[in-house]
């Protein structure tokens, strides 16, 4: 089954129509795709690391399409060393922080190109727009990755973490043009080394049940804080593989070497009890949607605006956050990129509020150019507790008519599913 399947019974997933199977499938029965990511647990697994392909020279193809058969390298010249290698370049050796003179030897015949650091932060901008409309729980590491944990998102979305980040990863080939590699788990440490197990564009699942044998093979190295000179200690003692590490106990390891011996035993266990990090300053919620055709029809524009509105206001209210700031996105056929904010006179967890402020942002931005996609999002993020106020006509305890509206449905769909009611306006 495809569509009956609930998130938590999901085994297989197809990465490009994100249909979720019950059982183990080699290949999509909707659409035919043959790219699945299947494991036992694959619908209750939600600690994800994404990192950016090749992401300084995946930004230069994508700028420039005359190098996409061409090894590139980013860096400072040839006495600089290599900031990034696209994946042509490596096979012929070149990596990161690799001298530039080196690398070109290995490969002379490769293009290198300066870093634009103020257009890769851009593009980092833009990726992480998308990440923040699958959830806040958004840990940034650099411009090119973060752990996003995705707990929370299933009722949300009405489907899996899994499939939610299948989605992500399509609306960043869809929206910013690169591409990512994603890696699923039960916490950070084997999330993040999943991201790196299938790249480019890759999708790796680690679960509690294989996670012990996942690990035992790979060289101590893998684990983070080992570097060269930890790495010679362990081998003194005849530890070179995580599997080394696995038979040893624990206290014996902590005796060896302190916390730091503790530390590695439970990451070789695959335990690693650290939350994702969330970056407040800048947090918002939004939601975005990318049309199949260029859209310039108002009406049609208006439509496709209320259900995002929804989605931004069900995950404050999910959250237990409220937004004072009304963003609406638009991005052109031709990808120009258009933004317009509006204050609101307090907080809100209200689709219909969010709606109203947008509705005359986007009346005004509407113009014969068609555009390719619309997004709502919510900033200045404060308590629920501040989020819609009784006006002052409204007697005491009395929230206004649209609230207590919108707060029945909410009721009716946490008991009966999303689509046991709706808004006309969702039909308009």
């Amino acid at each position: 089954m495809v569509t009956s399947v609930s998130p938590e019974q999901v085994t297989s997933l197809c990465r490009d129509c994100l249909a979720e199977y019950a059982k183990t499938s080699a290949s999509c029965s909707r659409c035919g795709s043959d790219r699945m990511v299947s494991h036992p647990e694959l619908g209750r697994l939600s600690i994800a690391h994404i990192d950016c392909d090749a992401f300084y020279a995946s930004v230069e193809k994508r700028d420039n399409p005359a190098l996409a058969d061409k090894p590139v390298l980013i860096g400072g010249g040839k006495r600089g060393v290599v900031s990034t290698a696209c994946y042509i370049a490596r096979r012929f050796g070149p990596r990161s922080a690799m001298p530039m003179y080196k690398a070109l030897k290995l490969c002379p015949h490769a293009v290198v190109i300066k870093p634009d650091m103020a257009k890769y932060k851009r593009v980092s901008q833009d990726v992480r727009h998308i990440f923040d409309s699958a959830t806040p729980l958004v840990e940034p590491l650099s411009l090119d990755e973060a752990f996003l944990d995705l707990s929370g998102t299933t009722l949300l979305f009405g489907r899996s973490p899994a499939a939610t980040l299948a989605h992500v990863a399509r609306e960043i080939e869809r929206n910013v043009r690169i591409t990512v590699s994603i890696g699923l788990s039960y916490n950070k440490f084997l999330a993040k080394m999943a991201s790196d197990f299938d790249k480019p564009r890759g999708f790796a699942v680690v679960g509690q049940s294989d996670a012990v044998q996942i690990l035992h093979d790979l060289p101590i190295t893998k684990l983070p804080g080992v570097g060269p000179s930890l790495a010679e200690q362990l081998k003194v003692d005849g530890l070179f593989t995580i599997g080394d590490l696995q038979k040893r106990k624990e206290q014996d390891l902590a005796g060896r070497y302190g916390d730091t011996g503790e530390h590695l035993a439970h990451l070789a266990r695959g335990i690693d009890h650290r939350s994702v990090n969330i970056e407040r300053e800048s947090k918002s919620v939004s939601a975005e949607t990318t049309f199949e055709t260029d859209v310039k029809d108002m009406a049609e524009l208006r439509r496709r605006l209320w259900p995002l509105c929804e989605r931004v206001a069900d995950r404050l209210k999910s959250y237990g956050l409220a937004g004072a700031t009304v963003s609406l996105k638009l991005k052109t056929a031709r990808f120009k990129l258009r933004t317009r904010n509006r204050r609101l006179a307090q907080p809100t967890q209200l689709a219909e509020v969010i709606f109203q402020a947008a509705e005359p942002l986007l009346l005004k931005e509407a113009s014969a150019a068609p555009f390719r996609l619309i997004g709502i999002g919510m900033d200045t993020l404060t308590d629920a507790a501040l989020a819609d106020a009784p006006d002052l006509f409204a007697k005491p305890g009395e929230a206004p008519r649209h609230a207590k509206v919108e707060r029945a449905m909410d009721s009716v769909r946490a008991r009966f599913g999303r689509k046991a009611i709706r808004k006309g306006r969702a039909d308009a």
